[in-house]
């Protein structure tokens, strides 16, 4: 194993493993409630890891595991990673933006946030991986503008059996970008 992922790859177990143990509760006591987030500000972190369908599920435990190996291959370190812890209270907090999002739950906001954070620490790598960061970086802000993420809070897409929240990929995105230009200068490379 690559020693420097070990904490990305630590992290995006601990996403995974967190959304299936979220399964066993029910999902008013985890979602993301906007309402409820002065009072109960956990639902910041748990409210990411409830799904509506087994297929949300599947579809952002693939995320999970495509991010563990991105950031396997480019070696992402600790201080990446702690972009990515930083960036997932975020991104639910982002949706306060959203004011017509009164639930909320899902890794695909988060995962988006470690995209973000992938490109930003491929971009500072520089040589061929600048490219790849800017590719991603690219990449995903085409995605997010196809979606567009500042209209209706819900959309229903065809193949998936719940709405999606265009927004909280925008917000997981900003979170990620935020948070990894933030400890790229903050904590400069060794």
């Amino acid at each position: 194993m690559r020693p420097a992922a070990r904490a990305w790859l630590g992290l995006s177990l601990l996403l995974a493993l967190g959304a299936l143990l979220a399964m066993l509760w029910p999902s008013g006591r985890l979602d993301w409630q906007p309402a409820l987030w002065r009072e109960q500000p956990w639902r910041a972190w748990t409210g990411a890891l409830v799904h509506w369908s087994p297929r949300h599920l599947t579809a952002n435990l693939l995320g999970c595991l495509g991010l563990a190996v991105l950031g396997w291959a480019a070696c992402l370190s600790p201080r990446w990673t702690l972009a990515w812890a930083l960036a997932w209270p975020l991104t639910q907090l982002g949706l306060l933006l959203q004011p017509g999002l009164r639930h909320f739950g899902g890794l695909s906001g988060v995962l988006h946030a470690g995209v973000a954070v992938t490109a930003v620490a491929l971009l500072r790598q520089g040589g061929a991986r600048r490219f790849i960061g800017a590719a991603l970086a690219v990449g995903l802000a085409l995605k997010l503008l196809l979606e567009r993420p500042l209209g209706a809070p819900l959309r229903q897409i065809a193949g998936w059996d719940i709405p999606i929240a265009p927004f909280s990929h925008l917000s997981g995105a900003l979170a990620g970008l935020l948070c990894g230009v933030l400890v790229a200068w903050l904590l400069p490379r060794r």
